[in-house]
């Protein structure tokens, strides 16, 4: 499988990573780490340099109960950083936002993908991704995010995700966007609670039947915290296990805060796949 960007492709055939930098003050687990668009820029080749096959940028926090971001401000504390890891880097550039005005200013600075936690559903955002060319990612949020974990319910938490999620796969297709353009995210921690997370996890096969790459956010979420009490900087080890379960069940992008620890993991899962234990042993030395 292919994830087509305006002038090149990204090979999903094996699992990949895409590393998260937060140029943001209030991230639940970096926050104002990165701030600095000096910062998030070496952060982002650091990344890269460690195996991540994308970096996704973003100037605005998606956290339960987070204050929105005026657009000048986001378009502020992205673009140089977009702009330079696109130069820098190596690897592709995503921009999370879900303003249009951010999508066009991210695609003029070299990003090729929009990750857009309302799957395009802001006035103008469809048009502009269908403008811009970009690869998109399509994520499920019930609510938005300073309300989004107040009461969330569902019917059938996959069932209704899968419905949204294609949904919006038509949506795309019906304003002209190419179909190897697009990638899901059920979206784990958007207006759900521990149980509906939990319950996408073990059925997160079922969004393979939408015909495109799935991306799972589950690094460091509250999910883990809950089951192990642990603070969002202590759930490493959780998210590893989490983002094997996803590979396991199909899931073809991790997006994660620690790029070497995953692609260790993911190694190990394609060594044992392919049954080349004579690689393995080369590479202990």
């Amino acid at each position: 499988m292919k994830l087509a960007f305006p002038e090149s492709t990204l090979d999903l055939n094996s699992p990949v990573a895409m590393a998260i930098v937060n140029v943001t003050p209030d991230s639940f687990s970096d926050g104002g780490r990165f701030l600095a668009a000096e910062h998030a820029v070496q952060h982002g080749v650091e990344m890269a340099a460690e195996g991540a096959a994308l970096i996704d940028v973003g100037g605005e926090s998606t956290r339960p109960g987070a204050e929105p971001v005026d657009e000048v401000e986001e378009l502020r504390r992205v673009v140089p950083v977009i702009r330079e890891l696109t130069a820098v880097a190596g690897v592709p550039v995503s921009i999370d936002t879900s303003k249009p005005a951010l999508m066009e200013a991210a695609a003029e600075a070299g990003a090729v993908m929009i990750n857009d936690v309302n799957a395009l559903r802001a006035d103008g955002a469809l048009q502009v991704a269908v403008d811009t060319g970009l690869a998109v990612c399509l994520m499920h949020m019930q609510g938005q995010p300073r309300q989004m974990q107040a009461n969330p319910a569902y019917g059938d938490v996959v069932e209704d995700v899968y419905s949204f999620l294609s949904e919006r796969i038509e949506a795309c297709l019906a304003a002209g966007m190419d179909f190897g353009r697009i990638v899901i995210d059920p979206g784990f921690g958007f207006g759900k609670t521990l149980e509906h997370n939990l319950t996408l996890m073990r059925r997160l096969g079922r969004f393979r039947d939408l015909g495109r790459p799935l991306l799972v956010g589950v690094s460091r979420k509250s999910m883990i915290g809950t089951i192990l009490g642990r603070d969002a900087n202590e759930r490493l080890w959780g998210s590893i296990a989490l983002g094997i379960m996803a590979i396991e069940r199909g899931a073809n992008i991790l997006r994660v805060h620690d790029v070497a620890p995953t692609i260790d993991a993911m190694r190990m899962i394609r060594a044992v796949s392919a049954g080349d234990d004579q690689q393995v042993v080369r590479q202990d030395g």
